[in-house]
């Protein structure tokens, strides 16, 4: 009898090759798996389909993981308004996890002996993939021969196509990869130092040129609204509000980022909504959360965001710290108002019934209702006096 592998498959050149290397020159019975965090239109899906099938594989699986996603991850990437290095939001990254797990618990329902991924040996997935397999599914053999054989993609086209494999060998100038948090583009000006990616390496044109405003609407933290058009799911007004900012251009960067096998890369990325999400639901928190909550949460969304991108979210201590986002967006509840231009944005103010700035308390710089000057002379001589009797002692010491 066969062994049984499942693979992830992304229907490229590197995962058509582990099919049919398994198939004729392993003979294992191939269960196929793609899951979709949000970059795949049915009509795609069903194409990677009939390819795994051309291929020989016994059985291939479609799952939609993009609500899932949502919830076990993105949510918290908004509440913490995570941005690795300050720039990215962790886009690819977040969605190997997700992709991983779910692999995972698809060797375990069919009982397969293996798993494998066309990861080569030269990123951050492989790390993710495996990390992820030997904790949900120890002792089953993990295959990369991708990365194992070292081969080069002309060896892998060489192959495919003398098992009579029709498909498109033509590599892209640019390598895209769409989910539901962001686009990444990869192409030969990312390969050094300096270098932008030019307008046509974009997957989203600019095509709109005239200054919109639009509303986001946060309900303890999730996005539920967007100029008032309301969504059952924060999934669907992610995708509305990307329909809506991506044709300005808004988003786009490019990451340099430290790589988990310790060297450094960088990537272009176009990530219209999540970027308004965070920057919208940061200015929101601004304004209902206060200086310790807000000085807290960022530094827990920098490791938070750091230990996720390294393929750590089954750490227990990722749930200690969701738990903290979570109970900090009891008050995260209002509307952002964000005025999206050619290329950029700007968030001009919010409105929510949790304001801490509200005028009843006193407004900067001005009269205030809640306290005399009188107690903020005697708040301020205490505020400082450790300090004060500090440089006292330290004075009269320097003398002798």
């Amino acid at each position: 009898m066969s062994k049984k592998v499942v693979i992830g498959f992304s229907g490229g050149l590197d995962t058509s090759y582990c099919v049919k290397y398994f198939t004729d020159e392993l003979n294992y019975e191939v269960h196929s798996i793609i899951v979709n965090t949000g970059g795949f239109s049915k009509e795609e899906l069903d194409q990677i389909e009939q390819h795994a099938k051309a291929l020989g594989v016994t059985s291939h699986t479609t799952v939609d993981a993009t609500k899932s996603y949502y919830d076990s991850i993105i949510k918290y990437l908004v509440y913490g308004n995570v941005l690795k290095n300050n720039t990215y939001p962790l886009s690819v990254s977040a969605e190997r996890v997700s992709q991983a797990l779910h692999i995972a618990e698809h060797v375990k329902k069919i009982g397969a002996d293996a798993v494998a991924h066309g990861s080569t040996g030269a990123g951050n997935d492989q790390v993710r993939f495996d990390m992820i397999f030997h904790i949900m599914i120890p002792g089953i053999e993990i295959i990369t021969p991708i990365r194992d054989m070292q081969l080069s993609r002309q060896e892998e086209i060489d192959y495919l196509k003398s098992k009579g494999v029709k498909m498109n060998f033509e590599k892209s100038v640019y390598s895209i990869n769409k989910g539901l948090w962001g686009t990444s583009v990869g192409g030969k000006e990312t390969l050094s130092s300096n270098g932008m990616l030019p307008e046509e390496a974009w997957p989203t044109a600019l095509s709109k040129h005239e200054p919109e405003q639009v509303k986001l609407h946060f309900e303890k933290g999730d996005l539920t609204a967007v100029n008032d058009k309301t969504f059952d799911h924060p999934v669907a007004a992610i995708q509305y509000l990307q329909q809506i900012a991506g044709p300005f251009a808004i988003g786009r960067d490019v990451h340099v980022g430290d790589t988990i096998i310790g060297i450094k890369g960088r990537v272009g990325f176009e990530a219209a909504a999540s970027i308004l999400i965070i920057k919208g639901h940061h200015a929101l928190e601004k304004h209902v959360l206060t200086k310790w909550q807000l000085t807290l949460k960022s530094q827990l969304a920098d490791f938070y965001g750091n230990w996720l991108h390294e393929g750590q979210l089954l750490d227990p201590v990722m749930r200690d710290i969701e738990a903290f986002f979570t109970s900090s967006q009891q008050n995260v509840t209002g509307d952002v108002f964000i005025q999206l231009m050619p290329y950029r944005f700007q968030v001009t103010g919010i409105e929510s019934s949790y304001d801490l700035m509200s005028s009843k308390f006193g407004k900067y710089g001005e009269m205030n209702t809640g306290w005399s000057g009188q107690d903020v002379r005697g708040f301020s001589k205490i505020f400082g006096n450790q300090t004060a009797i500090y440089h006292a002692v330290k004075n009269s010491t320097d003398e002798k």
